[in-house]
């Protein structure tokens, strides 16, 4: 089991910024976040505290009975919005961070784009429900317009833009998750 993966989905589930959880468990975002990325490991008392500013304890949280929830409703998504890169990001299938994929539903204002990610292990798709975007790899830029999709690999920088006058949205999914 990986612990900082658990600790992210709660943390997102309950729609906390790392900042918040460590505010609310008197730690340090850094802490929080190296334990996130499997960096360290928290102690027993810590990650007590952590869980219970999570809303669960121990038991629940290494829990191997899991009800696999199939279906997602617009009630069971969280969206998180960026005024300065002008998008919102919906994550349409929660906690899927424990997942091989990850998709999430992206909506760009004129001009808007997603943030840039660096290369990293896995592949990326994405199709365009409404609007124009340019998808930008390496040096490379592809337009792709609604009702088409795209493909790659994630082994160069990359990001999109809605180039249109109007709002894109996009469903994008990644593999492994990084959103």
């Amino acid at each position: 089991m990986q612990i900082g993966a658990k600790i992210r989905q709660l943390r997102i589930a309950n729609q906390m910024t790392q900042e918040e959880l460590a505010d609310r468990a008197e730690l340090s975002k850094g802490f929080i976040s190296q334990i996130e990325n499997d960096l360290t490991s928290p102690s027993i008392n810590t990650l007590v505290d952590i869980l219970q500013c999570l809303g669960t304890d121990l038991k629940t949280f290494f829990s191997d009975s899991e009800d696999k929830q199939i279906v997602f409703r617009e009630k069971d998504y969280f969206s998180k919005t960026d005024n300065e890169l002008k998008n919102t990001i919906e994550w349409v299938v929660p906690n899927s961070q424990k997942n091989a994929m990850e998709p999430i539903r992206m909506t760009l204002q004129p001009g808007g784009r997603s943030l840039e990610d660096h290369p990293h292990e896995g592949e990326e798709f994405g199709y365009v429900v409404k609007g124009s975007i340019e998808v930008h790899i390496g040096n490379e830029c592809y337009r792709v317009n609604e009702g088409e999709s795209f493909y790659f690999e994630s082994t160069r920088k990359h990001y999109i833009v809605n180039v249109g006058e109007s709002d894109a949205q996009v469903i994008w999914v990644s593999t492994p998750p990084t959103f």
